[in-house]
């Protein structure tokens, strides 16, 4: 009888123990070291050779996880395309003609997979680490990702709309937005920072140049209005970062100390708010902002991910299975 009683703790302990791994899992930098201890050279190794072949390409893979984590948390949504019952992000305002990497993501998911066996490895997951590899691959800091996120099943264009902050939010609303997804005033100056690489389209900066006459430098001004007329060339670029646009560094928060924002709500960062010594700070050297990058991309990629037995692990990232 005691061994028979033995026995059923042990059952016991395991049924709790396995309820408890799959409705409660948190996410670990170790996720994947024994169900597939490829995965994460095989992302890298795609990330650095995409990159390589076009350095902007950096910038929209970092871009896909901010977009996708600022939607209802961590979990692939912003890869879902449109269906009968799924109102894809990718048809919303800040992402429609602008988000890119989609097919990078497909060929990081078709190598993984291939490495692993089997769709072992999460789009989300796969999201979050080629967003440390590409910032990693031009310049930048890396950190351990945490890992272990699952494949939300759903999507919101109206979410997106609603939680991605916009280029014309003023310093308030950036705060208030930030706070919303747990980050706070710290987070969103040296998450920003993320502008150090990519481009914009001319849509979203137009305002900035033609109508912040008090909060641009005026030259700067001028010099986008060549590329970015009052009327059409939406889709026209100019670098985010006029230093380097494809290099990873600090010149971002020289140029608000300048008054040569890209976008308003860059610029709103570095305009007699209580955000300005923040970024007088990392305008002095990368050591402070490279740490606190890495810190706060830790914390924004722990953004109500799902895990355990929630959602999924999609075979193709564009689909739910």
């Amino acid at each position: 009888m005691a061994s028979r009683g033995y026995f059923f703790v042990l059952l016991h302990a395991f049924v709790f123990a396995t309820l408890a791994t799959s409705a409660f899992s948190k996410l670990s930098p170790n996720y994947y070291d024994f169900s597939c201890p490829k995965a994460l050279s095989t992302i890298k190794s795609v990330v650095e050779a995409t990159v390589k072949k076009e350095r902007r390409m950096g910038a929209s893979l970092l871009r896909l996880h901010f977009h996708d984590c600022f939607v209802n948390g961590c979990d692939g949504s912003v890869l879902l395309d449109s269906t009968s019952s799924i109102d894809s992000e990718k048809k919303a305002t800040p992402n429609f003609k602008s988000a890119r990497g989609f097919e990078v993501i497909d060929d990081i998911k078709k190598a993984v997979d291939e490495a692993c066996g089997k769709p072992v490895v999460s789009c989300a997951d796969i999201v979050a680490v080629a967003a440390r590899d590409s910032v990693v691959a031009l310049g930048g800091p890396t950190w351990k990702v945490e890992l272990g996120r699952r494949d939300s099943t759903t999507a919101s264009r109206k979410a997106a709309n609603a939680n991605i902050p916009a280029p014309t939010f003023n310093l308030s609303q950036l705060i208030t937005n930030f706070k919303n997804h747990g980050l706070d005033e710290k987070d969103l100056v040296v998450l920003s920072g993320g502008h150090s690489i990519g481009f914009a389209r001319c849509i979203f900066f137009r305002n900035h140049i033609y109508n912040d006459s008090n909060n641009i430098d005026p030259k700067f001004a001028k010099r986008l209005k060549h590329i970015c007329p009052k009327k059409g060339g939406d889709s026209n670029l100019a670098p985010l970062d006029k230093t380097g646009p494809n290099h990873f560094e600090i010149g971002y928060y020289s140029n608000l100390v300048q008054k040569k924002g890209l976008l308003h709500s860059d610029q709103e960062l570095f305009n007699g708010g209580y955000t300005d010594a923040l970024v007088r700070q990392y305008s002095y050297g990368h050591v402070a902002f490279f740490e606190d990058f890495a810190n706060s991309m830790i914390k924004m990629g722990n953004t109500r991910p799902l895990t355990g037995n929630q959602g999924e692990i999609r075979v193709n990232c564009r689909k739910v299975n």
